[in-house]
């Protein structure tokens, strides 16, 4: 009885190991196809990458900039232009 107990035994602890090893398997296949969606999705959205997004920033930041010191020298010409008046 010993014999068929350890065999019966060793059977349940295949079938536990395997199906571990399937739901593991499940588990890979569902995040490969979640990112495989996500990609497709994020494609289509047509979204910009961090660095094209940093490059932008940087632009907007310089003709900021910039605009600002043509008003300031605008208001200051235009300012000399009613003294001279």
């Amino acid at each position: 009885m010993r014999n068929g107990s350890n065999r019966i035994l060793d059977e349940l602890a295949k079938l536990a190991t395997d199906a571990a090893d399937v739901a593991q398997g499940i588990r890979r296949e569902a995040g490969t196809a979640f990112r495989v969606q996500a990609e497709k999705i994020a494609n289509k959205l047509d979204l910009v990458s961090r660095e094209e997004f940093e490059t932008f920033k940087e632009m907007v930041l310089k003709v900021h900039a910039d605009n600002a010191d043509l008003k300031k020298r605008l208001d200051d010409l235009e300012k000399e232009q009613t003294r001279k008046k």
